[in-house]
């Protein structure tokens, strides 16, 4: 099974990498991706269609990609300074558009049916419903197959099975708190919506003014800096 142990020194014990994936195989920890998705295939065959010899191989190349994608996601979120934030979103983009010419017209990577390759890329596009509610960095354009892939796989029950309901807060609070460039935009983002609150309750009709103060006064924390430091 999939494991994410109670305490953070547990996991840290079992996964040799420190890090998701890893799956418990009888006491013993399987990790890196592309292992565990060969390990799953030859597992459980029936799961997913059996590739002929060449697209298997192609498979497992554009799931190692997968894996370089999540090495730059990383990078993204990570960067302490906007110009590698810059370079890392960049670089994002300029994989997408590979993968575009990669794409069919269909649903999922190879057509009409589900497979290893689209069970890795879910977890992939999934940082990026968080990513675009902080700001649009472009990351598809002119990648409309990629866009139609990533849909398609949102709406697959087995992918939005595959976290909690509850996994794009902890994400966008994982990213709030990880003292990076994305997370000064995260806080940026978070002081001008707070503004525009205040603004609108302010300049609301006499029997809310009193509401709108009240708002003044509790979210001090989110006004910039050097501002609102006399209430």
């Amino acid at each position: 099974m999939l494991i994410w142990p109670a305490s953070r020194n547990g996991f840290w014990l079992f996964s040799p990498l420190g890090k998701t994936p890893v799956l418990d195989v009888r006491g013993q920890a399987l990790f890196e991706s592309a292992v565990i998705g060969e390990y799953l295939e030859e597992s459980f065959p029936r799961a997913l269609p059996r590739e002929n010899h060449w697209s298997g191989q192609d498979h497992r190349s554009w799931m190692e990609f997968s894996s370089i994608i999540f090495n730059n996601i990383a990078g993204f979120y990570s960067a302490s300074e906007s110009e590698a934030l810059g370079l890392k979103r960049d670089a994002l983009a300029v994989q997408f558009q590979r993968l575009e010419s990669e794409l069919s017209i269909a649903p999922y990577f190879s057509g009409e049916r589900f497979s290893m390759v689209d069970a890795f890329f879910g977890p992939v596009f999934r940082y990026f419903d968080v990513f675009e509610q902080i700001e649009n960095f472009g990351f598809f354009e002119h990648c409309p197959k990629v866009l139609a892939w990533r849909q398609h796989l949102a709406a697959r029950k087995s992918v939005r099975r595959a976290v909690t309901s509850d996994y794009p807060t902890r994400l966008y609070e994982f990213l709030r708190n990880e003292n990076s460039a994305l997370s000064l935009k995260l806080a940026s983002k978070e002081r001008r919506e707070m503004w525009t609150l205040l603004v609108c309750r302010v300049n609301a009709p006499p029997d809310r003014y009193s509401a709108g103060l009240a708002d003044w006064l509790i979210y001090p924390a989110l006004l910039p800096v050097g501002e609102g430091k006399h209430l």
